[in-house]
This record gives C-alpha cells, sequence and structure tokens, in this order.
C-alpha cells in the first residue's frame, strides 16, 4: 500500500502565504550564485532522503546545487556538544542562510546569530522551546516547519493499544540532552493518564547505552516501547531494531525507516514533505522576505507504517481497522 494520508492538526498552515505563482517562482537573476547552509542534529544517512526532497523543492522554484546554488553540509551526527562549532564553521562560509534540521541545531544557530535567517525544518514544539514567539508571527531569524511533538506522540500512544491491547507498561526511550523531547513526554504523560497506562522513562545518550537501557526496561517488566522522535534514535535504528526484537518489546515511533530496520509500526510527520517545503522557505528569504513575517507551518501529512514480519515473530495480529487506515505495510 503507497497511498498516503493526510492528517490536519493544530494550526493552519501558512501555505498560502508562502504561494506565488510558478512563473514569478522559476525566474532567477542570470549568473548570481546564491550559497546556503544546511546543519543538521544526526547523521548526513538520516537527511539523505529527505535532502533530496529539498533539493526537489529547489529545482522546481528555479534553483540547481552546483550551478546558481551551493549548499554547504555539516553533520554533529547526534553528538550535540559539536553543533555550536559546526554552527560557527557555516557562518563563516558567509552562507546567506541555514536550514537546520532538528531543535538541537536550531538552538545551536540561533544563539550562534541573531541576524542570518534560519530555516528549521522537521522540528518538535518551536514555541515550547524557545525558538519562536509564535507560529504565526515567528518574530527573530527563524522560520520553518514544525512536527507538533507531543500531539504526535499522543497517537502514536492510541495507535499502539489498539495494535497490542492489554499494555500495561510503557518504556519510552529518551535523549535527556534534545530539549524536544521535553513536550513529547508530556504529551505522553496526559494521554497514559487517558488510556490507563503506566509509563516509564529510559535515558539514553549514545550507542553504549543501549544495551543497559532494554535490560532495564526487561527488569521493570515493560510490555511495550516508545522510542521519541530523536536523531540519535534513528541513526542507531538497527540496534534499536534488534534489542526490541531480542527482548520481544513491541515498539512504536515517529519516523518509518525505524520501522524498515525492523520496529513494529510508526505515525508520523512526513519529513520528506517537510523538507520540500523548507524550499519554498528558502526561495522566499532568498528574494527578500524576513523570517519573522513567514508563518512557521504546522506539519499536516502523517504516516502509518506496519512491518507485519515483525509482528509475526512477536505473535501480534495487526487489527484489520489498522491495517485500512496503514500508507504502507511491510509484508
Amino acid at each position: 500500500m503507497n497511498k498516503r494520508r493526510e492528517f490536519v492538526l493544530g494550526v493552519a498552515s501558512g501555505l498560502s502565504t508562502l504561494a506565488v505563482p510558478f512563473a514569478v517562482l522559476a525566474q532567477q537573476s542570470p549568473g548570481k550564485v546564491r550559497r546556503i547552509g544546511f546543519l543538521g542534529s544526526g547523521g548526513a544517512g538520516a537527511a539523505a532522503k529527505p535532502l533530496e526532497a529539498l533539493r526537489a523543492g529547489l529545482r522546481e522554484l528555479g534553483y540547481t546545487e552546483g550551478g546558481n546554488i551551493v549548499i554547504e553540509y555539516r553533520y554533529a551526527e547526534g553528538k550535540f556538544d559539536r553543533l555550536p562549532d559546526l554552527a560557527a564553521d557555516l557562518l563563516r562560509q558567509k552562507v546567506e542562510l541555514i536550514v537546520v534540521w532538528g531543535t538541537p541545531a536550531t538552538l545551536a544557530v540561533k544563539r550562534a546569530t541573531s541576524t542570518l535567517p534560519i530555516v528549521m525544518v522537521s522540528v518538535g514544539d518551536p514555541v515550547d522551546t524557545g525558538l519562536i514567539a509564535s507560529l504565526p508571527r515567528p518574530g527573530g531569524n527563524v522560520t520553518g516547519t514544525s512536527n507538533l511533538g507531543g500531539t504526535v506522540v499522543a497517537k502514536q500512544l492510541e495507535l499502539f493499544t489498539q495494535v497490542v491491547p492489554g499494555m500495561s507498561r510503557i518504556a519510552i526511550l529518551r535523549n535527556p540532552e534534545n530539549p524536544s523531547l521535553v513536550p513529547q513526554v508530556k504529551g505522553a504523560e496526559s494521554t497514559a493518564r487517558a488510556l490507563g497506562l503506566q509509563l516509564q522513562i529510559f535515558d539514553v545518550r549514545a550507542l553504549e547505552d543501549f544495551d543497559a537501557a532494554f535490560a532495564r526496561m526487561v527488569a521493570a517488566r515493560a510490555s511495550g516501547l516508545l522510542v521519541l522522535a530523536e536523531p540519535l534514535f534513528f541513526d542507531q535504528r538497527r540496534p534499536i531494531a534488534e534489542l526490541a526484537l531480542k527482548h520481544r518489546l513491541p515498539t512504536v515511533t515517529a519516523r518509518s525507516e525505524i520501522v524498515d530496520a525492523g520496529v513494529l509500526m510508526s505515525y508520523g510527520a512526513s519529513a520528506i514533505q517537510q523538507y520540500r517545503d523548507g524550499a519554498r522557505y528558502v526561495d522566499r528569504i532568498l528574494r527578500g522576505a524576513k523570517p519573522a513575517d513567514l508563518p512557521v507551518e504546522q506539519a499536516s501529512t502523517f504516516e502509518l507504517v506496519i512491518n507485519m514480519k515483525t509482528a509475526k515473530r512477536l505473535g501480534i495480529t495487526i487489527p484489520q481497522s489498522v491495517l485500512a487506515r496503514a500508507d504502507r505495510v511491510i509484508e
């Protein structure tokens, strides 16, 4: 199944604000080369497919990488202490704006400059984490797209309990160094109270922490695992999937690539769409728009992905009502 379903949650997006006739968008100043930066909280592998969407969106707007636009790429590989130096390095490259992936990277660049435009893609709650003043009028030098954070986690738990009925204790995998996980945990806690679930948080900061964290989950008799949206967890998706299967822990997360690696299911905003939307912000700013005047768009395209191979290994029968809603099923 390859259909995509759209769910509109929260504040309406700013699509109309960014919309301009394609004929106008396609006109670029001949001979002028624009220079922008990209800073990712995670690794290059995690951003590979979404970045293709960003480049595709830029091409539609008349920008060709290596032609009239140059992109300087930097990645923290999940090591957030590297972000300030990487942000400073991009500023030294004299870029006109910086596209940032993830809340930690956005915070690092915002601390490094209050004037250079910042386009954030696939961040959590930008208001709650202090990145912007409000969605319709972000103020300052930051704008872009948000993936709804806690609202999405609430939906993940609701779907999870439909797929694995009878769960009582759910473990949460968290990186305490990522501030965007705070609203995600809040969303999980409020939904858990409504569903009668017990939550227990297990902190992981690096690859070497995973084995001990999973051992503690088993000792705590967790019946399921919620993996929060975090660059480190995306980069380490294979070890997470292997440990979840080893300990027979049904797992839900936000990114479908982690389901491809072997966990049970995902529900979350489409990173591909958010990066593609980011291209429009880049174009508007390069044409003179101020980030403070461009409303932040909340994600409207969400994907439910189910790994049937994992379900069979765990002895789980996926309800037909959930399968019918899935955008993709891995057989």
